[in-house]
This record gives C-alpha cells, structure tokens and sequence, in this order.
C-alpha cells in the first residue's frame, strides 16, 4: 500500500478549514488529515503550493465536453472523451446526460455507460437520462418529434443500468400515475424538468418519490402569487434537490440568490449542463441538424435561445462565489457534498474525510485548477 501525503494548502472537510494540515490518501481513499509535522515518514509527499483542497466536483448534468455529445457518441470512448475533458475542470464525478433521443439511443447511451464504468472509466457515477418524457411547450433547444410519454416498457428500459445510479428528468404532469413511484422503486432517481407541472402536481410527484428539479426556473413554470408552479414547489420542498446553472445567463444572480435563501446550500447543487464545447477549442457544433454557436460565453440555437451551456464545474464554483455572494466552502459543498447527497452518495463522495473517496481538486488563489485526482490518481490542470 502506497500512501501519499499532500501538503502545502488549506483544505476542506465538512465544511471546516485545517490549515498546516496535511491529506494523507491511499488506496484511492483518504486516510487522515493531520497536522503537517504529524505526518509519518513512510509517507510520501507532494507539496502543493498554497491554494486549497476540496472535494472533487460532482456533475449530474453533462450533455458533452472535448468536441462531443452522448447523445452522437454512446460509446465507451465517446463517455471517456467527455470524462476527460471535465476532469480538467475538477470535476472527478459525473452523470454522462442523454438529451431526449429516441429509446433506441437510450438504450445504447445506457449501455455504454455499463460499460464505462466497467471498464473503470475515472469519475463515471451513471448516467442522467435527460428526456424524452417532457413537455413540447417547454422544450428548450431538445427535438419535440423524440418526446414520447412514459409507460412501463419505458420504465424497464430507464432502470437497466446494471452499474452506477441512473437519474431521470421528465414532466410530471404527463405522467400516469404510480410511474413515478415505479422508477423510485428500481433506484432511479427522478427529477421534474421541462415541464408545465402545476404545484399541486408536484406535490403527488414528490409524493410518489420523486426528489429534484433540473436546472431551476429554466423551462418549467415559475412562482406566481396564485400558481407557485415548479419553482414554488422546488423552494418549498425540504426534501427536493434543484441543479442550478450560474452561467450567468441561464439564471439572474437575484433569483440565485432568492434560491438560496429558501434552500440553503443543501438544496442547491451546481450543474453545467455542459455542450460539447466545453474543454474543446470549438465555436459551434452541431445539435439535431441544428447549428450551435458560442457567443459571449453561452450556446445559442438559431434562434437565439439557449441550448445547454459553455460552462465547466470550476467556472461555476467561482461564479457562484461572485453572483451569489458565498464563501468558497459554501460553494463546494454545492458542487460537490449536495451532488453526493442527490445522488445518495453520500457515505463515499463529496467530503474530504477517512474512508471516503480520494476525489480532490486543487484551487490555486485564483480560484483556478492545478490538479484533479480521482481515486487518488492525479490528473493534469487546465493549464
């Protein structure tokens, strides 16, 4: 057994600061935090100059990265391209996402996730099956001719992932009822998004199981003083998980932090939503026949409407810092400990602590990537 120390930067665990403090990791997992004159001569030791440890960042929402999508790569290299591209961005897990697709590529995309995580892929936790059981009025940039409504045939096929947790966005309000509960009972994990849902239609979602919402206030209804709809249910919710996407576009840094204040931290995790152009030096692509530009830091359709996001994990732990006036510790576990919790990863992902996964990212003081390691394997920077 090879035991590793890092030393030389603040680090995070729970939620505390321990400076002149020492990680010491083996076997892909932490085994201390001690003092830095504490630490065992056997150990080796990599110094690590200033800046601050975290968790690595957990991503349920990926639709692509280094030049590719899922959705035209269900393959295990296809699933590796995108992994490798937001390791670089600290992210050291992640949910490979499915934009609605016919159940033919669902079923492909859900197998090459088996087997990239068979294959021992680094940061692969499933895969997030985002569609094509949606609502065409709020469609955003997915392709309306792929929506279908859920059924138990579908049901089968959405719980087949034989590794890994599977999380499923749809709109409740058109689905049958006790199809929710049906996804819970196989361990799926259910988030409402693209959706027309009333609140009190939320309401019978989450008492059928259902415990999220996919990137809050975009594409469902909002919070009037009469219809509270998705986002009044969301907010209200003590047991509901929202991913938020701080781009700066998707979302205004006010209604970020009217979010927060309703949540809190443990009710907010950081998405991407993440296209194909993020790790790529790329400045459009290609969506179902649709062109996909960058501009200004998002993804335009032809139209002008957002179509995911040109945005990665580290980017949005320093956005969220900024928009949302939070401390760093305060963003991580949004990045990272909540994420964990969504997924009911919680005993093994998100906090720097013995047992836990070696997941780490270092943060230089400009809030910047130096080195991601998964499984206690280092990983190149950004750089």
């Amino acid at each position: 057994m090879t035991r590793v120390a890092l030393l030389g930067a603040r680090i995070l665990s729970g939620g505390v600061w321990y400076d002149h403090h020492a990680l010491v990791m083996a076997d892909g997992r932490v085994q201390a935090i001690v003092p830095a004159t504490q630490v065992p001569h056997d150990v080796g030791h990599e110094a690590l100059d200033g800046g601050a440890l975290l968790p690595g960042f957990i991503d349920t929402q990926v639709n692509g990265g280094g030049g590719v999508l899922l959705n035209d790569a269900p393959t295990v290299e296809g699933v590796g391209a995108i992994a490798a591209a937001h390791r670089r961005f600290g992210t050291t897990g992640f949910l490979p996402t499915l934009i609605s697709d016919e159940l033919e590529k669902v079923a492909r995309a859900i197998a090459a996730v088996d087997d990239a995580i068979a294959a021992k892929i680094p940061g692969v936790l499933g895969i997030h099956i985002e569609g094509p059981f949606l609502n065409a009025q709020k469609r955003g940039i997915h392709d309306a001719s792929k929506f279908r409504r859920l059924d138990r045939e579908a049901v089968t096929l959405l719980s087949s992932l034989k590794h890994g947790k599977t999380l499923v966005t749809l709109a409740p309000e058109l689905c049958e009822a006790g199809l929710i509960a049906a996804l819970v009972e196989r361990g799926v994990v259910v988030a409402a998004g693209h959706t027309l849902a009333t609140y009190e239609q939320m309401q019978a979602a989450f008492a059928e199981g259902m415990r999220g919402a996919t990137h809050l206030f975009n594409a469902m209804t909002q919070l009037d003083s009469r219809a509270p709809g998705v986002v009044g249910a969301a907010l209200e919710s003590h047991s509901c998980i929202s991913g938020i996407i701080v781009d700066g576009h998707h979302v205004s840094p006010a209604s970020l932090r009217v979010a927060l204040k309703a949540r809190g931290p443990g009710g907010l995790m950081l998405v991407t939503d993440a296209m194909a152009s993020v790790g790529a030096n790329i400045e459009r692509f290609t969506l179902f026949g649709q062109t996909i530009t960058v501009a200004n830091g998002a993804l335009r359709g032809p139209e002008g409407q957002l179509a995911g996001s040109h945005l990665d994990m580290a980017s949005a732990v320093r956005n969220a810092t900024a928009m949302m006036g939070i401390d760093l510790a305060t963003a991580s576990r949004m990045a990272s400990a909540t994420p964990a919790l969504f997924l009911g990863l919680e005993d093994s992902h998100g906090v720097l602590a013995p047992g836990r996964k070696a997941d780490l990212v270092h943060l230089d003081d400009a809030l910047q990537v130096t080195a991601t390691w998964v499984d206690g394997v280092r990983y190149s920077s950004i750089a």
